[in-house]
């Protein structure tokens, strides 16, 4: 009996690896299916997740439409795209630059992707500008800077492609996020005064448009900490402040997020929260117990950062 459950043990493992390895396939093959054909726009293409957005959608035969304000970057994208893609079974890539950043331009631009192919079917707002600094020493023009990019920017493009999606009642608009969107860390105030808004319009902007069969759709992985601010030695305040920093600093990996936003696409979920437990349960104190939450964050401001850090 114990030789024929040592026996069996090695087959049963075997045989779940099978069923995994058919499941990943067959779910690979599934999203391909669901954005064939479909027009793709990708915003800060040029960016890790942008590219790494771009591999995935170019490889599962859509017809992409890459922005970035960097035309060296994005013809270096296209040149990689084109190098490894099959020609039967994929698309050649639009170029379009674009900065979100220059309110001014972003109508006329939003424009031009439209007439790439006078349709979008699926919409994916990458661009991110971030600061970091204390809030009295980041200036207005920054901070009117960072909601230009992050916010007014996403909008302004989302507001002249929607009438096409509502106009053929199809579509998805994705916005790639970030845990501030959810809750504020020290030292980041734009960025995440930028996330919030960012997530309240497109919380908003999904009911409205259900009825048109559009979907909206948010993926919000951890952020990835550029410097760690952590307490010294300290009482039980400090321990878990720095506990709580040293985990929140563990972000996705671009691949990760690309292929979670083609998971998004396919399922067409609403919302996805990419973290770990502990900044899940960094949200969880801020909505149900506010104001330890609070004392845990602000018991990490130790040191104040004098020159603001963009990236």
């Amino acid at each position: 009996m114990g030789v024929t459950a040592v026996l069996a043990l090695p087959l049963l493992l075997l045989g779940i690896s099978g069923l995994l390895f058919i499941y990943q396939e067959v779910s690979r093959l599934w999203s391909k299916s669901a954005v064939q054909n479909k027009v793709v726009v990708i915003t800060d293409a040029i960016s890790g997740l942008g590219k790494e957005c771009a591999r995935v959608f170019h490889t599962g035969g859509a017809r992409l439409v890459l922005c970035g304000k960097n035309w060296e970057r994005l013809e270096d994208l296209y040149d990689a795209l084109i190098s490894v893609a099959d020609p039967s079974k994929t698309f050649t890539p639009k170029l379009v630059f674009l900065d979100l950043a220059d309110i001014s331009c972003v109508q006329d631009v939003a424009k031009e992707v439209l007439g790439c192919y006078g349709c979008v079917d699926i919409l994916i707002h990458n661009a991110s500008l971030k600061v970091k600094g204390p809030a009295d020493k980041i200036s207005l023009e920054l901070d009117r800077r960072i909601m230009d990019a992050n916010y007014f920017g996403p909008i302004t493009l989302t507001k002249v492609l929607l009438p096409n999606m509502i106009s053929r009642r199809t579509g998805q608009i994705v916005l790639v996020n970030n845990i501030q969107g959810k809750l504020g860390v020290p030292f980041r105030t734009a960025y995440a005064a930028s996330k919030h808004a960012a997530l309240g319009f497109f919380d908003c902007l999904r009911a409205e448009v259900e009825e048109y069969d559009v979907v909206v759709s948010t993926v919000s992985p951890t952020f990835i900490r550029s410097s760690n601010v952590l307490p010294g030695q300290g009482g039980w305040q400090a321990s878990i402040c720095k506990f709580f920093s040293r985990k929140l600093t563990y972000g996705a990996h671009p691949v990760d997020v690309a292929e979670e936003v083609m998971r998004t696409v396919r399922r067409k979920k609403q919302e996805v929260f990419m973290a770990n437990p502990v900044p899940k349960a960094a949200v969880y104190l801020r909505t149900f117990f506010p104001e330890f939450f609070f004392a845990v964050v602000a018991c990490g401001v130790k040191e104040r950062l004098s020159v603001p850090e963009e990236g």
